[in-house]
């Protein structure tokens, strides 16, 4: 549950900054709406998966692994 309510803040705060910097860049409060709405949506179900994977990389799940 931890995962999904940082996800949740975490989308909060992406959605008001896209949508901040779409607007400040174009100063269309249509186009800082569509980059609101999309790139955060992406990028939130991207960062549950991260840390999901983090969660069961710290837990020790066999084949979950990392290399650089």
């Amino acid at each position: 549950m931890k995962a999904f309510q940082k996800t949740a803040s975490f989308a909060v705060l992406h959605f008001c900054t896209a949508f901040g910097v779409a607007w400040a860049m174009t100063g269309s409060w249509i186009i800082g709406g569509a980059v609101a709405l999309v790139e955060p949506a992406i990028n939130t179900i991207v960062y549950f998966v991260h840390e999901k994977f983090w969660q069961r990389r710290e837990a020790g799940v066999p084949g979950v692994t990392l290399t650089v």
